[in-house]
């Protein structure tokens, strides 16, 4: 393989993998910690949805838009809707392009869109947000905008809507953690090894079991992916890794299973109800010499023989 063929081959891969987070659209929660931070990620994933000619727009609240801004080219930035609420959170300026209700104002404001343009939502970062916004507000604005474009009954065509939250796990109890993994179509919790990062991907699809697979990679200065053939992990079945897998064969009061013993003792035994051809005929023809009965029945004084009214014996 040449080295053009080799570039050509790892960005098809890198768009793969980026196009698998931005997919199914909905929230996708970006799980980083303090020794795998996980804006680059979300910078990159800013940009392949830029490529892509959809409405981006960035909610910046934990850097400057300088800082956010820095690595992008020119024309990715210019492609770029920044809501700076790093600077003035409260829009103590009074600013007019600010949103009077801060980040939730304009996540709130988002939801009336009817623009049939895909749209991708940056969020810097969800943790700033759960430091200063009750996590059932935060969630509920999360839902209303991640779910517009599939709100039944509504005939308007709103373009996909993708929410990409930055979430900083270690500064937020399991609860909160909780509640937002369980709103999240796509979940990528960041790892690895010394040098070499890994995204652990968990993809929910509609009436489908989740998958997960695990993909090494490394961000360029440009903000492109370099993933690492032959460590990517296939799609399997997801399973809580918390939970432990449960044996419904253990504490049965019974055997699913026979033995082979148990099995011929089944067979040859010949259940009350079930007759043979042996035993239907000693029944149906009696046997030479065999006594027979006979009933002889003389009616009463009180019985009732009057097919026509048979309540006359009743003094009513």
């Amino acid at each position: 393989m040449t080295p053009s063929e080799g570039a050509r081959a790892g960005t098809g891969r890198e768009l793969e993998m980026l196009d698998s987070l931005l997919a199914l659209g909905g929230l996708v929660l970006l799980r980083d910690s303090v020794e795998w931070e996980g804006r680059s990620l979300l910078k990159a994933l800013v940009k392949k949805s830029a490529l892509c000619g959809e409405q981006v727009h960035i909610l910046g609240c934990e850097v400057s838009e300088e800082e956010f801004r820095e690595g992008f080219d020119s024309d990715i930035n210019n492609r770029l809707v920044y809501h700076d609420f790093f600077r003035d959170p409260l829009n103590w300026s009074k600013t007019e392009e600010a949103f009077p209700g801060g980040p939730l104002g304009a996540l709130r404001a988002m939801c009336k869109r009817t623009d049939p343009v895909p749209v991708t939502i940056a969020l810097d970062s969800l943790s700033w947000l759960l430091l200063r916004l009750p996590c059932t507000t935060l969630c509920q604005a999360l839902h209303a905008v991640s779910h517009q474009d599939s709100c039944p009954g509504d005939s308007s065509s709103v373009g996909k809507v993708s929410v990409l939250g930055l979430l900083h796990e270690e500064l937020h109890g399991p609860g909160p953690v909780g509640a937002l993994s369980s709103l999240a179509q796509t979940e990528v919790t960041l790892g690895g090894t010394t040098g070499q990062a890994s995204a652990h991907i968990l993809c929910r699809r509609p009436r489908q079991r989740p998958t997960d697979q695990t993909q090494w990679f490394s961000i360029l200065p440009d903000f492109s992916l370099d993933l690492q053939e032959g460590l990517s992990v296939e799609s399997q079945p997801y399973s809580d890794p918390h939970i432990p897998p449960v044996d419904p064969t253990t504490h049965l009061t019974f055997n699913l299973h026979l033995s082979k013993k148990e099995r011929e003792a089944r067979d040859s035994l010949i259940l009350p109800f079930q007759f043979s051809s042996e035993k239907q005929q000693a029944l149906l023809r009696p046997r030479p010499g065999q006594a027979t009965s006979h009933i002889f029945y003389e009616p009463d004084a009180y019985d009732d023989l009057d097919q026509e009214d048979p309540d006359d014996d009743l003094d009513i």
